[in-house]
């Protein structure tokens, strides 16, 4: 194989066999729980990077099923997403994910910067409820319910939010001799998005500890809001705003 070949054909490892395919990333019927909670003001601001800025002291606590994605299948994932704002522009930056398929995790990773694990989020209903839980092997992390549709919000103003939306990451990749040879601040947006569903109700969220899925370190002190949402999307590839190398 010479130089000129890899130079053209490299686009994700391993050479031969890329764990994920050449985008765009279309995802058909994408499932969105989401619940907004009340945190800790100083913890949250000990995960979030500068240059973003925190404002009220909220996570959401998001579980995504996502049955049909260009190259990456069916798979669901979970995690927490933070209200930030960049320059004065409101935003989100993703704390961590956790889902139970390969494909997205590596490209999740190395495209974007996504903060992925491999773990089993599920989400489903139970009669009258919807349902997400989060375990890291057998041990549960997230347990999260919401009525089931009971009040319809405006599918508009949620696709407006969702394309409007600055998205950001903490993208790092190593270098050979274990120090950041990568480490920026990623900017994505949603694109070409339909919602064809939302709702809110009750709802409720226990985060449990775990050492390696720390996902209770941003306590719940109120749950806020909820929302479950049914959409087609683009996931856009990003753009640096921040060198943390430069």
């Amino acid at each position: 194989m010479d130089i000129r070949t890899i130079r053209e054909h490299a686009f994700a490892m391993p050479f031969t066999s890329p764990a994920f395919p050449v985008g765009p990333y279309r995802f058909i019927d994408r499932e969105f729980f989401i619940v907004t909670y009340r945190t800790d003001p100083e913890k949250l601001r000990a995960v979030v990077p500068e240059p973003l800025e925190i404002g009220e002291p909220l996570v959401h606590y998001e579980f995504i099923r996502m049955p049909d994605s260009t190259g990456f299948g069916d798979y669901t994932e979970s995690g927490q997403v933070i209200p930030v704002t960049l320059d004065g522009v409101a935003g989100s930056y993703t704390h961590a994910m956790y889902l139970n398929d390969h494909p997205p995790i590596a490209g999740g990773r190395e495209l974007w910067g996504f903060p992925k694990k491999l773990a089993r989020p599920e989400l489903k209903v139970e009669i009258d409820t919807l349902v997400g839980e989060l375990d890291y092997g057998p041990v549960r992390v997230a347990t999260a319910t919401m009525g089931y549709k009971h009040r319809t919000l405006d599918a508009s103003e949620v696709a407006r939010g969702l394309i409007d939306t600055p998205n950001f990451l903490l993208k790092i990749i190593p270098h050979v001799d274990g120090t950041a040879r990568i480490c920026e601040l990623v900017r994505y947006y949603l694109q070409d998005v339909t919602v064809k569903g939302a709702w809110t109700g009750p709802a409720a969220l226990s985060l449990f500890p775990h050492a390696l899925a720390p996902v209770a370190d941003l306590p719940v002190l109120e749950v806020v809001g909820a929302k479950h949402l049914v959409a087609d999307l683009t996931l856009g590839l990003g753009e640096v705003v921040f060198d943390y190398l430069a």
